[in-house]
């Protein structure tokens, strides 16, 4: 009897240093660096030059990464968070910097030919400042995390229906070394921050405010369907409070410092969107209330057949996710009060925001050997 042919694996290269650094800024992220650095050797297209920057570790970040072969340095006297970590590690590669930069989170595992394709298409395209990442949650362990597994399945569709990359994400994406230079060369005249920075200290959400500096100096982005990065899901709705409040507001601050434009513009529509669509769930619930308590409620056929549409939607934007996503969508009403928890973290972003109060960062330890989500 024949035996099953196996599939060959992959073909690989090593991409040589002079092409390629890889940067991934890491604060106490001892329990999750060697799985990063691992799904780094499983490249088709493998890096040579990995660079670990130490932030202010207290764990054994900084030792883990060494012995998986990864080059560490360590920040200095740096208190700008994740922005500053990043600025000092693109200082130290100096003028000999290679013509690309991966910059990947320390909880971010990366699909094996994330690096092939995203070096590929800036080969191919000089207006391309960077490539993003499409990322998904990790294999989901409770409702609540299935619940952000499902919203970045269907943020994933969303591009990949509109061709729109909102945020070059800051869990994996691919930069030009000349559009970086660009932005650095712009800050404290066309753009906000420190002449000199790539990343602009006081932003929060470094990875949006980046964007729209890239935006501003005329690159375009792109986010491929094989370049998909698995990140970590909040564990707690505490967790997720403040994790979407940090978001909101750092989206918030950044639209304060940049003002209205022609790069600005979509993003004020869709803050503004996100207000309308809190007041016309207020008012569906209370005028549902009022109706109830009248005794008037009832349902017809016009809204049973619009409600279909609403959850077959729900339903087919997940479906990559498997079985439980596309029962949780179908279900309708806890993804409705999940999104109104989300709502409620947008509205105390708006207030600090207003207020001009600055939100603490939230650190999340993530098991070391968390299971993932199949992303194909």
């Amino acid at each position: 009897m024949p035996t099953a042919l196996r599939s060959a694996p992959p073909a690989r290269r090593v991409v040589r240093a002079r092409e390629l650094a890889v940067i991934i800024p890491a604060h106490n992220e001892a329990d999750a660096i060697a799985g990063t650095l691992d799904a780094l050797s499983r490249q088709t297209a493998v890096p040579r030059r990995v660079i670990v920057v130490a932030d202010n570790c207290t764990d054994e970040t900084g030792w883990r990464a060494a012995a998986h072969g990864a080059h560490v340095i360590e920040t200095k006297q740096n208190a700008h968070r994740k922005a500053g970590a990043l600025n000092q590690a693109l200082a130290e590669l100096g003028d000999d910097a290679p013509p690309f930069v991966l910059i990947l989170d320390a909880d971010t595992r990366i699909e094996p030919d994330f690096i092939e394709v995203a070096l590929a298409q800036l080969a191919a395209d000089d207006a391309l400042g960077a490539v993003s990442g499409l990322f998904v949650g990790e294999r989901p362990t409770s409702m609540l995390q299935q619940f952000q597994a499902n919203e970045y399945i269907r943020y994933g569709t969303q591009i990949r229906a509109t061709g729109r990359v909102s945020v070059v994400t800051g869990t994996a994406s691919m930069f030009r070394t000349a559009a970086l230079r660009d932005v650095a060369a712009a800050r404290g005249t066309s753009l906000p921050g420190t002449p000199g920075d790539v990343y602009d200290r006081a932003a929060i959400t470094e990875d949006s405010e980046l964007t729209l500096a890239l935006k501003n100096c005329g690159w375009r982005m792109v986010a491929p369907d094989a370049c998909v990065c698995t990140t970590e899901l909040m564990p707690t709705w505490g967790d997720l409070h403040r994790q979407r409040v940090r978001w909101y507001k750092g989206m918030l601050d950044n639209l304060r410092e940049y003002g209205i434009s022609r790069v600005t513009l979509r993003y004020f529509a869709q803050q503004a969107m996100i207000l309308v669509g809190i007041l016309t769930i207020a008012t569906l619930l209370l005028l549902t209330a009022l109706s109830i308590a009248a005794g008037a409620f009832a349902v017809h056929g016009l809204w049973l057949a619009l409600g279909g549409v609403f959850v077959a939607e729900r339903i087919v934007t997940v479906w990559p996710g498997g079985s439980r996503a596309r029962l949780l969508a179908a279900a309708v009403l806890p993804e409705i009060a999940y999104d109104m928890a989300l709502q409620a973290a947008f509205l105390h972003a708006v207030a600090l925001a207003l207020l001009r109060r600055d939100t603490a960062w939230n650190h999340v330890t993530a098991p070391e050997a968390a299971s993932l989500v199949p992303s194909r």
